[in-house]
């Protein structure tokens, strides 16, 4: 069983045959008579006869002993309850080959002649939860248990088949059950630890796997699921050594070694998490998940020495029989086909849904309707930075807004912000997810606004539990979350065009001008900065890119280089991402031609800072499959030209919208041969330069991209034409916001 909360982890649950009875000890004659009786209208004969047994070795003439054992005796001569040997085994074949179903229908049959049989129950119960029957499966365990019931070895399968029906609760008290029976049962403890941490209680989650773990030192899964509930208690350390043991213990697990590799990307060693995903593809040269996130590690250091044969796989990976996390992939390439398959392929597998969607209908509309944000960086965080505006400035006669908080408390400014800006807000941090849909509905949200989706600490299992009837994403991430739970993604014409509808699972509602929101009061430092004090060249031509540095492939790199080598005194302004990624790009550029000392890199700084500094350069050279988000519009709102090439997906037509909103379309391309062309020109033309950088002076404030107040009053608009098409009883539509504000198109 895989666990759904994050596809980096991986746990594992076992499955034994069954247990040996136990002896009868220690009971008053009486209770030894009546338990003997139980035993045996219950069918379980060998052990009632071991009662009376036992009862003769020290009351050899009490008669109800003697006559209940010949009786039994005699029962048992003609009427086993155990079916012969060697169909057992031929069924149990059947089981080990796979054949679930024909072990299933032999099993079912040879219960009618032995209906009393523990084996056959539990190897009914087996087949059905392995074909994913688990009612039917529950139903043969609690069978076997009625024959035998301190059968420990079928309370932990019904466990298991609890669980993977989505009951944790009834999933823990059956393992309860197996260890009050059988308290030296490491498997259960390992199982229970499963269902614990996918209730939310890590603490005892973590209790389990230990208590696992010191009845089977050598207990290698176990130590490799302590490590995934160490990791998401957050002690990083404590998971490292957990995975290492595991991977020392059992050197052939593939699994163990990546959720290794993904502690080690959490901690920022990434040649070391390389390494560990690189072991588990090797292990396991189908773990389509490991190879892709060895990828984007290599992308984070800028790592394209293997650049050929991942090319011939990247198409493949999560798209075929294999599930991966899809916003690995999306810098990757640049395929909004592939995106969605990956995203459907993604969301179907880790996000059951138990529960069933809210599809009443309201008596009437309620005043104001209540929008619920989820997001886990409710900090200083990127998201914030486009968003905190777009929370002060909603219409508080028209909507009630709620922040519902599933990531660290940080205590900064940003946090204060959001509190105060939202009507109410809800630290959730420690809900289940199931708990936070819950907690939603009883607060009676009518939109729930997803700003997470696929990144980074996303709880995507809250929507398919559904928070609110009308679910969105939004911001968070650039791309179809693939998941008929959610009813709508934000966008625009520009990141989706109406030929790429089909490419997105949501209904789409279009905002005017961009779907990205912005903070017309962010702050630019007053604080004079020069090119001397960056490491600039007081007068040479400063290319820039800000961007992360896992989204710049060889492609682009290609062209900056050809443009620097073009271009005499110019130099590359990138930020320093990690030492992996300085090195490597400059080892690139070294074997370019270009002198590596032409690659500046930026250390992180404040945010004022930040937007200021960009004032030094002269164009910001943005990168292809996954634009510039963020970046763009700090550099935009600085006062800094961006040349961008339009791409397929959401992700690679971000700032095509962003300059399109800003009135400076002839910044966007639509070829490598045309984006290299007119960085050229621009950086050759001054004249031309100086032009762009004048009007985008002027258009910094009178065009749509930086009018919060415009874009708040459209979003809104998007809210309140999604709910009165579920309010009429419709189901969700595209719908397209007017920049007169009219009604759906």
């Amino acid at each position: 069983m895989k666990q759904t909360h994050d596809d980096t982890h991986i746990p594992t649950v076992e499955i034994l045959g069954t247990s040996k009875p136990n002896v009868l000890d220690k009971l008053k004659l009486d209770q030894a008579l009546k338990l003997a009786k139980k035993k045996t209208n219950s069918g379980s004969i060998d052990e009632a006869k071991q009662i009376y047994q036992d009862i003769l070795k020290k009351f050899s003439k009490n008669k109800p002993a003697l006559m209940a054992l010949q009786l039994l005796n005699k029962a048992k001569a003609t009427v086993p309850n155990e079916p012969p040997l060697d169909q057992l085994q031929f069924i149990s074949s059947l089981y080990a080959q796979g054949q679930f179903q024909q072990a299933l229908s032999r099993a079912s049959k040879a219960l009618l002649n032995f209906p009393n049989s523990v084996v056959l129950c539990n190897i009914c119960g087996n087949c059905n939860a392995r074909l994913k029957q688990y009612d039917a499966a529950i139903n043969s365990y609690k069978r076997a248990l009625e024959i035998k019931p301190d059968d420990a070895d079928a309370y932990n399968h019904m466990g298991i088949a609890q669980m993977d029906n989505g009951n944790l609760e009834a999933a823990i008290h059956s393992y309860k059950q197996a260890l009050n029976i059988k308290p030296d049962f490491a498997l259960a403890y390992n199982n229970m630890g499963i269902a614990l941490k996918n209730k939310g209680d890590l603490e005892a989650a973590i209790h389990s796997y230990k208590q696992a773990l010191n009845i089977k030192p050598n207990y290698a899964k176990a130590c490799r699921n302590l490590g995934i509930a160490q990791m998401d208690n957050g002690n990083l350390e404590a998971a490292i050594d957990s995975y290492k043991q595991a991977v020392t213990l059992k050197p052939d697990d593939a699994e163990a070694y990546f959720n290794l590799g993904t502690a080690l990307s959490i901690i920022g060693d990434r040649e070391a998490a390389i390494a560990n995903y690189r072991q588990a593809s090797q292990i396991k040269p189908d773990y389509a998940q490991a190879r892709a996130l060895k990828f984007h590690q290599q992308a984070h250091i800028c790592d394209w020495s293997e650049i050929g044969e991942d090319q011939a796989l990247i198409p493949e990976l999560g798209t075929l029989a294999q599930v991966v996390t899809p916003w690995s992939m999306l810098s990757l390439e640049d395929s909004p086909e592939r995106h969605q398959i990956r995203s459907k392929k993604y969301a179907n597998r880790s996000h059951f849904q138990p529960l069933p969607p809210l599809t009443y209908q309201p008596a009437k509309k309620p005043q104001p309707i209540r929008v619920g944000y989820f997001s886990a960086d409710f900090h200083n965080h990127a998201t914030m930075l486009l968003m905190i505006k777009v929370f002060e400035l909603h219409n508080q006669k028209e909507f009630e807004t709620h922040a519902y908080s599933f990531g660290p408390n940080r205590g900064d400014k940003m946090r204060q912000r959001v509190i105060k800006a939202v009507d109410i807000f809800h630290d959730v941090t420690h809900m289940s997810n199931q708990e936070i849909a819950l907690f939603s509905q009883a607060n009676n949200i009518d939109i729930a606004v997803d700003l997470k989706g696929f990144t980074k600490d996303n709880r995507m299992s809250i929507f398919a539990y559904r928070a609110a009837p009308i679910q969105i994403s939004h911001l968070g991430y650039p791309g179809t979350m693939g998941a008929d739970f959610i009813d709508y993604i934000i966008a625009d014409k520009i990141v989706i065009p109406e030929k790429f509808d089909c490419f997105y699972s949501e209904r789409i509602i279009r905002l005017p001008h961009t779907y990205q929101p912005n903070d017309n009061t962010r702050a630019i430092s007053k604080t004079v900065v020069t090119r001397l004090a960056m490491g600039l060249p007081e007068r040479g031509f400063v290319f820039c890119c800000f961007n992360n540095s896992y989204k710049i492939s060889s492609e682009e790199f290609n062209i900056w280089m050809r443009i620097l080598s073009k271009v005499e005194g110019s130099v590359l302004w990138l930020i320093k991402a990690n030492k992996g990624a300085v090195k490597n790009l400059k080892k690139e550029a070294q074997s370019r031609g270009v002198a590596s000392h032409r690659l500046v890199f930026a250390d992180k700084a404040p945010q004022d800072q930040h937007i200021a500094r960009h004032r030094l350069a002269d164009l910001f050279i943005d990168t292809f499959n996954c634009n510039a988000h963020t970046t763009a519009s700090d550099a935009l709102w600085a006062g800094l030209p961006l040349v961008t090439k339009l791409g397929q997906g959401f992700a690679a037509r971000v700032a095509g919208s962003l300059l399109t909103a800003i009135g400076l379309p002839e910044l966007i391309v639509e070829s490598l041969e045309d984006y290299e062309a007119l960085i050229l020109d621009l950086a050759n033309n001054p004249k031309r330069l100086t032009a762009i950088k004048e009007k985008l002076a002027a258009n910094r404030l009178s065009k749509p991209l930086f009018d919060t107040e415009l874009f708040t009053k459209h979003l809104e608009e998007g809210y309140q034409q999604a709910y009165q098409r579920y309010a009429q009883g419709k189901l969700p539509k595209n719908i397209s916001v007017s920049a007169q504000l009219q009604t759906e198109a």
